[in-house]
């Protein structure tokens, strides 16, 4: 594997790590904001956690992306 190849590679797991994080909170902060949290603190919560949620998913379709993009390129 070239150099390449590895800085690809952490890149992509740290991605994924990444989305995997934010996947975490996003879940944590919309329970709370569904059973704990009341009023408008409740809302933003909700709002943030879907914000979230829709971030890791974008995260990790870009690592994806890589890995497909990759595998074309060394045919």
């Amino acid at each position: 594997m070239s150099a390449g190849g590895g800085d690809r590679s952490a890149r992509r797991r740290t991605r994924l790590l990444l989305a995997g994080l934010l996947a975490v909170v996003g879940l944590i902060l919309l329970l709370l904001g569904l059973t704990v949290a009341n009023g408008p603190v409740a809302g933003v919560e909700v709002v943030l956690a879907l914000a979230l949620l829709v971030a890791s998913y974008a995260v990790q379709r870009v690592a994806r992306r890589e890995i497909v993009y990759r595998d074309e390129r060394r045919r």
